[in-house]
């Protein structure tokens, strides 16, 4: 092969090369140039049948050649996936000035409002947070409660009992958190408010079978009756207004001694009287009492020094009456109409 033939196969395999339009048809070009069949190792395998005198410079030649032609491939690579990547963009492009989609955003659930509502009040009222576990032994659950075996409140609470655990139950109030709270500081003054869920054997309209309870404990020297009822009237305030009427009743509960269920003015008639509250123009809200002079014992206290007050009530109750729900069991069925109100 001659000198001149050399340059024409550079010019020939260049142009090869840059006419490509994708990557398919520069792989056929590499192929046809540079395979073993190509011209140009068929050139190189041919250099022995050159002139001695002429081998040396052509072997050069067409090495140069085959390294300039291997940069061409390279580059022309480079270009064809660059404007591949170009034209890319160019199709998948993104107005970034234009809005983004709203993105659905959750909020508190009614029972969590209410539950915040409830402990913000006794808070402000000096009342710290106590907890307890769910899972409680009958002694303190029922025992240390002044509610013995025999005692007809037990069959009222319809107690869950926890299999393969004899003397366990699921708790039936948030009232066992108390007991716990005295022993943990008794002799020293005590106001503290429990929240939580609570389990019984009931189901419907106004009921569930897991549910959530407050109650609120004050024990000390010289507390009386007064402190409840004026605890009773800021709480009440605080969480349904300013000018809410309260009664206190007469009533019996076995850890309290005197009791009283305590009601408010009927929120959804003002107190004129309507079917929810019976025409009375009150509701009840929750229970109350002087702490039972067994229960302060149990607790670690001493009855002839100490006294205190309780009270207690389902959150589920009051997020009824805060937010005018009439059916206990939209509160756990997550239905969207009535969550996206909060």
């Amino acid at each position: 092969m001659a000198m001149q033939d050399v340059e024409s196969l550079r010019r020939e395999a260049l142009a090869a090369v840059a006419a490509a339009q994708d990557e398919a048809a520069l792989e056929q070009a590499r192929v046809e140039w540079l395979g073993r069949k190509g011209p140009i190792m068929e050139a190189l395998r041919g250099i022995k049948d050159a002139a001695p005198d002429e081998r040396r410079a052509l072997g050069l030649r067409l090495n140069e050649l085959r390294d300039a032609l291997e940069s061409a491939l390279a580059e022309r690579q480079a270009a064809l996936r660059g404007d591949a990547l170009a034209e890319r963009l160019q199709a998948e492009a993104l107005d970034v000035t234009l809005p983004g989609r709203p993105r659905e955003r959750g909020g508190p659930h009614p029972l969590q409002l209410a539950q915040d509502a409830l402990v913000d009040a006794l808070h402000a009222l000096g009342f710290r947070l106590a907890e307890g576990p769910e899972v409680e032994s009958e002694t303190l659950n029922f025992e240390a409660l002044n509610i013995p075996a025999d005692h007809p409140a037990r069959e009222m609470h319809d107690t869950f009992f926890v299999a393969g655990h004899p003397g366990y139950v699921l708790r039936t109030h948030t009232s066992p958190v108390q007991i716990r709270a005295m022993r943990a500081h008794a002799p020293e003054p005590l106001r503290v408010i429990t929240i939580g869920r609570v389990y019984r054997r009931d189901d419907d309209v106004t009921h569930s079978p897991v549910f959530h309870q407050m109650e609120g404990l004050a024990v000390g020297e010289g507390i009386g009756m007064h402190h409840l009822k004026g605890t009773l009237y800021e709480f009440c305030r605080a969480i349904f207004g300013e000018d809410v009427k309260i009664r206190l009743r007469p009533s019996y509960f076995p850890f309290t001694e005197p009791s009283a269920e305590v009601d408010i003015g009927c929120v959804f008639c003002g107190g004129s009287g309507c079917r929810i509250c019976k025409g009375t123009g009150f509701i009840e809200i929750l229970g109350s009492g002087m702490v039972h002079p067994h229960v302060l014992r149990e607790g670690g206290y001493d009855p002839a020094v100490h006294t205190g007050f309780a009270f207690g009530a389902g959150v589920e109750r009051i997020a009824m009456l805060r937010y005018g729900i009439d059916d206990v069991r939209l509160l756990f069925q997550n239905d969207l109409r009535l969550l996206r109100q909060f």
